[in-house]
């Protein structure tokens, strides 16, 4: 299958396994909030983690040749938000709000269960997110060193005081509000290696001109925010998720 999409790398990507994920945005696909421990609260990480377990339990490989780059953004609002109302209340301070609000303390996880020792990288991008993360992909798979890069990326909702600040960052460049419900979040995930590295059909490659095709109507969730493309692109990769998927985590 071949996707293009509007920016130029300098040559195109495999894509090794790409996953979705959705929770409570009323779509008929929405799971149940994975159970991540040390993290409580908000949909962020754990589906951070979920999208990016099913790449990496899907095509396994040397996690010293692998990298990793997460793209949010406005990242953890749910986790930020609440530690700014626990502080604004006079509330004790929860210093695992403040570790949790980070991106990279997802991947810090991700990099102990997989053993990910390769880059890692979490970036706010007013651009399309999908061309910037299939540009680090593109630049980091130059390093020899390397043999896939894992692309993921989360949109929460969070109401009034979210969609106030997508409008600040946001508002000259396109990117749609996210039309999600306050507790509502997404995920999207591929696990990109070079031309070579996998059977024809899985290649994906792009060009200056054109638009991801859609793979139809997101339901209520209609406008998905900065990762929207993302999401399509890997939906259209993605392989059917069974009822009896389950992902367990090791570290307690």
């Amino acid at each position: 299958m071949t996707t293009t999409h509007e920016t130029a790398l300098r040559s195109s990507l495999s894509v090794l396994a790409a996953a979705t994920a959705t929770h409570n945005t009323g779509r008929d696909d929405d799971i149940a909030l994975p159970k991540l421990p040390g993290f409580v609260e908000s949909a962020f990480s754990p589906l951070a983690y979920e999208v990016s377990s099913r790449c990496l339990t899907a095509h396994p490989g040397d996690g010293d040749r692998t990298a990793v780059a997460l793209a949010s953004l406005t990242g953890d609002t749910t986790t930020a938000d609440l530690a700014s109302r626990r502080m604004v209340s006079g509330r004790v301070h929860n210093p695992l709000l403040f570790m949790q609000a980070t991106a990279n303390s997802v991947l810090g996880h991700m990099s102990r269960e997989f053993g990910i020792t390769g880059q890692m990288f979490s970036i706010s991008t007013l651009d399309d997110t999908l061309a910037e993360l299939l540009a680090m992909a593109d630049l980091l798979l130059e390093d020899p060193e390397l043999d896939r890069v894992l692309v993921l990326a989360v949109e929460l909702g969070g109401g009034e005081r979210v969609a106030a600040v997508h409008r600040e960052l946001a508002g000259d460049s396109g990117r749609p509000v996210p039309a999600l419900p306050e507790s509502a979040g997404l995920a999207a995930a591929m696990l990109l290696g070079r031309p070579d590295d996998t059977a024809p059909g899985t290649q994906v490659s792009f060009r200056p001109a054109g638009s991801t095709p859609s793979t139809g109507s997101a339901g209520p969730a209609g406008q998905l925010g900065s990762i929207q493309s993302l999401f399509e692109l890997a939906t259209a990769h993605a392989e059917p998720r069974t009822e009896t998927e389950t992902h367990t985590h090791a570290h307690q």
